[in-house]
């Protein structure tokens, strides 16, 4: 690695330090909506073991999210937020069996 490169590292490194002791703000925030999965989950009208299948998680990760004891990331929060806007769309991805077992949030 070259010095230069490697001295933008350990700055970098530095600062985010810096902003997580509360000695400085960060140089970038990123705020995300939460979707309320739980409200999510009931528009869609599935049981939790329905709408955990439909999402490809567990129900414990789902019965989680819903206690807000957790948080969704990454792409499951992505698919989250397509579902509450788009429903139709994530019904039309995983295929016909979903729609026979559920009715689409409208």
């Amino acid at each position: 690695m070259k010095d230069e490169l490697f001295q933008e590292l350990v700055e970098s490194i530095r600062e985010a330090g810096g902003a997580r002791r509360g000695q400085a703000k960060p140089s970038r925030q990123f705020e995300c909506n939460d979707v309320d999965v739980k409200e999510l989950r009931e528009r869609f009208d599935l049981s939790q073991p329905k709408f955990a299948a439909l999402l490809g998680i567990s129900v414990g990760t789902l019965r989680g999210w819903e206690q807000k004891q957790r948080r969704p990331e990454g792409p499951a929060r992505v698919l989250l937020r397509v579902a509450a806007k788009h429903p139709e769309a994530v019904l039309d991805a995983v295929g016909p069996s979903s729609r026979d077992t559920s009715a689409a949030a409208r």
